[in-house]
């Protein structure tokens, strides 16, 4: 049986934590500034976790 191939395209967006649980980056932050509050701006630095529904499917494409 051949190895498994990491999913080069997820694993450029997807964190694993020690835990396990997975974290992603936010969208809306790239252009249409001016209209969007400091505060909201500020919260897309952070990183959010990926949605219970997703994760399986998420951890099979990183081969964890």
């Amino acid at each position: 049986m051949p190895k498994m191939k990491t999913h080069k395209g997820a694993a450029k967006r997807v964190r694993v934590t020690k835990n396990g649980k997975l974290m992603r980056g936010k969208a809306y932050t790239s252009h249409i500034l001016t209209k969007k509050s400091p505060k909201r701006k500020r919260n897309f630095r952070k990183e959010g976790p990926i949605s219970a529904a997703d994760t399986k499917m998420i951890k099979r494409k990183l081969g964890s």
